[in-house]
């Protein structure tokens, strides 16, 4: 957990929202949170900065992390990856559970498996796939004889996330040039949000226009 991730419970705490509904916003189990607060001061004590300094005091106390296995220039752990992708915007959550099927073998995994490998819970699971096939980084299938969901990270599954990314865009577009002629487009304001809404419809086209014609490279 992160010093920002602490930030947030303090605050979620002074604002008076319950452990299910920070964990909620924080992509964790609720037990996480719980357990986060109860050994640093509680509800009422907890501080955000004397909890991280607790936190890895406990860890130096703790068994040495083994030496990160070494690898040609330029090499990244899934860790890394991890971290990258969480910056770019993805719950850290969902983002171990990309970079889990990416770096499989066959990219594919069943919730049970991801849940015994990542050590959380099948709810953690449940919440970070369905935000990976909402946005299109993997496919949901379903296993007749065992009847269960496997989840699959295919080769096409780059052009799949732009392509949904881009109609949410265009959704949004269209969402700026209504709001945009009910302003009026003579006015600052309507004048505003069709520059707005017209460059992002150019953006996305020439993106999709792109991801079509180099689509071939995927398979």
């Amino acid at each position: 957990m992160t010093q920002q991730d602490r930030q947030r419970i303090a605050a979620g705490l002074v604002g008076g929202l319950s452990y299910a509904e920070i964990a909620r916003r924080l992509d964790r189990p609720t037990s996480t949170i719980s357990r986060e607060v109860g050994r640093n001061g509680g509800p009422r004590g907890y501080q955000p900065q004397q909890a991280h300094q607790a936190t890895i005091q406990r860890a130096r106390r703790g068994v040495p992390a083994p030496p990160r296995a070494a690898g040609p220039p330029g090499y990244t752990t899934g860790e890394e990856v991890i971290e990258m992708t969480v910056r770019s915007g993805m719950p850290r959550m969902t983002a171990r559970v990309h970079v889990d099927l990416l770096l499989s073998e066959g990219g594919r995994r069943t919730a049970a498996e991801l849940t015994r490998r990542l050590k959380v819970s099948p709810a953690s699971v449940s919440v970070a796939t369905n935000y990976l096939v909402q946005h299109g980084y993997v496919r949901r299938e379903r296993d007749p004889q065992r009847r269960r969901d496997v989840y699959v990270i295919d080769d096409e599954a780059w052009y799949h996330s732009i392509v949904l990314s881009s109609r949410q865009t265009l959704a949004a577009v269209q969402a700026s040039m209504a709001m945009a002629e009910a302003f009026g487009l003579d006015s600052p304001v309507g004048q505003r949000l069709a520059r707005g809404g017209t460059f992002l419809e150019r953006v996305v086209l020439d993106m999709t226009e792109s991801a079509d014609r180099w689509r071939a490279l995927l398979t």
